[in-house]
């Protein structure tokens, strides 16, 4: 604390100079918002430091000014200040640091002093932040990239993360074709009326197949189903109608299994794989399903496309990894990998399992968690797959899924604080409201526009594109030498 005191004291304060430590704010409004937030914090009980000398009278500015004795939840703690102040408190375990450093709604960089490297590297990692420095503070430089999470933005500038916020998958340009029927024209399948095999003329079981939370199948809020029909019209089953309610519980049940992002990519490659061996077990199953909901011909095909993309995030949940930057000074810059928390994922029509499958495994397989939307049209896919996630040692509440009206359901997610990002792959209008909804907390959002993928097609249904949206860049830099 004296030492900061002195050093304000110190401090070289004027404009458009080369030797000075503080310039001008860059507005009078900003300079307004500064003064209402520092007598906001005396107000709520912080004591105030400010260096005994005036500032000049002419422009814009603000003396540096320390704060302590400041109160975790106080605004000042709170907000961004964008100004010279300073608002310090005390914790007496690392842990206690990590918890109050995280308190905030913010995470563009941090800076973490220690005279222990192993304490300062174990705290870089589980800092929420775009960018930590160890032992230093403003190190930049264009090979690493520059950004940060939750509501200090997403994207970065600089490195090769930086590169890939100008450019766009091939085929998404204005002559793409909009979403809103089947790629191709799909043979119709013979439909199975009833029974297993057809040979009988029984009525199906009625199963109503429930929303899946926390790893257990749950009655919809509203208890109310919508019935699914097969394209001749015949009733093969029914779904719970999701709602606001089953959507904050699901997402309850996804931030509960945050613990999930902690394990090791070689556990999450194992269940993974384990996933797939499972529905290979019931391909046949799960192909005469695909058949019964959409008279396509080709269910064997689209259960082994799923199957061979689970097969291949598995391969990449251990290889999907950082980089060590090459920047001008004595310092190691970290590029790490991190999962970016809790997804929403809203499912296409078309190839209602393979599409499912293709949001799910890439995410899933970098340590998030999700709350899926199923395909509306076509949901009894993805309500089937939950028996097999039970059955393949997946922790109860990394997958949720709720069923109901898609855009209806995009809306309540993209509303969601809880929720940190959101892929949608629905119509042109849906992508819109998607947006427009998910302002709130800046929750990254990768949507369709209404252009439809060949789910089949390895080049547009998978790869690092997929990957590169599912995870977040943290840039630590570690000074190094004598």
């Amino acid at each position: 604390l004296h030492l900061s005191i002195r050093r304000q004291r110190q401090m070289c304060i004027r404009d458009r100079d080369k030797a000075i430590d503080i310039g001008a704010i860059v507005a009078p409004t900003q300079l307004q918002k500064i003064e209402q937030l520092v007598n906001q914090g005396v107000e709520e009980g912080a004591i105030k430091w400010q260096p005994s000398w005036a500032c000049p009278t002419e422009g814009y500015f603000f003396p540096p000014t320390l704060f302590t004795n400041v109160a975790p939840a106080s605004t000042i703690a709170q907000v961004e200040i964008f100004g010279p102040v300073l608002v310090t408190m005390t914790f007496r375990t690392p842990e206690e640091a990590l918890a109050l450093a995280n308190n905030s709604r913010f995470g563009l960089a941090a800076s973490i002093w220690s005279e222990d490297i192993n304490v300062a590297l174990h705290a870089a990692a589980r800092i929420k932040a775009g960018i930590v420095w160890i032992n230093s503070t403003n190190l930049f430089d264009a090979a690493a990239g520059f950004g940060g999470y939750r509501e200090s933005g997403y994207g970065r500038e600089g490195g090769k993360e930086g590169l890939y916020e100008y450019v766009k998958r091939r085929g998404q340009g204005a002559g793409a074709k909009a979403q809103g029927k089947e790629p191709g024209k799909p043979k119709q399948a013979a439909l199975v009326p009833s029974g297993k095999n057809g040979a009988d003329h029984l009525p199906l079981i009625d199963r109503t197949p429930k929303n899946y939370i926390g790893g257990k199948q749950a009655r919809p809020d509203s208890g109310y189903s919508t019935a699914i029909y097969s394209p001749a019209g015949q009733l093969i089953g029914e779904v719970g109608t999701g709602n606001r309610k089953d959507i904050r519980n699901a997402v309850e049940a996804a931030r509960a299994a945050s613990g999930w992002a902690s394990q090791t990519a070689h556990n999450r490659a194992q269940i993974l794989y384990y996933i797939a061996e499972n529905l290979s077990a019931r391909a046949s199953e799960f192909a005469q399903r695909i058949r019964q909901q959409t008279g396509r011909s080709d269910g064997e095909q689209e259960v082994e496309a799923a199957i061979e993309r689970l097969f291949t995030y598995a391969a990449w949940a251990d290889k999907y990894d950082g980089a060590v930057h090459s920047t001008p000074i004595r310092n190691a810059t970290l590029a790490m990998v991190e999962p970016i928390g809790t997804f929403g994922l809203i499912c296409p029509d078309q190839y209602p399992l393979l599409g499912a499958i293709s949001l799910l495994a890439p995410t899933i397989a970098l340590g998030n968690t999700v709350v899926l939307i199923p395909s509306e049209k076509y949901p009894l896919s993805a309500t089937d797959l939950y028996q097999v996630l039970d059955t393949s040692d997946l922790p109860g509440g990394v997958v949720n899924i709720v069923t109901g009206g898609r855009d209806e359901l995009a809306k309540v997610l993209a509303d969601h604080n809880d929720i940190d990002a959101l892929w949608y792959f629905g119509s042109a209008e849906g992508s819109a409201v998607v947006e427009r909804a998910s302002i709130g907390n800046l929750k990254q959002t990768w949507v369709s526009d209404g252009r439809e993928r060949d789910w089949l097609d390895r080049r547009e249904g998978e790869g690092e594109e997929f990957l590169r949206h599912a995870s977040q860049i943290k840039n630590i830099w570690v000074p190094y030498g004598a």
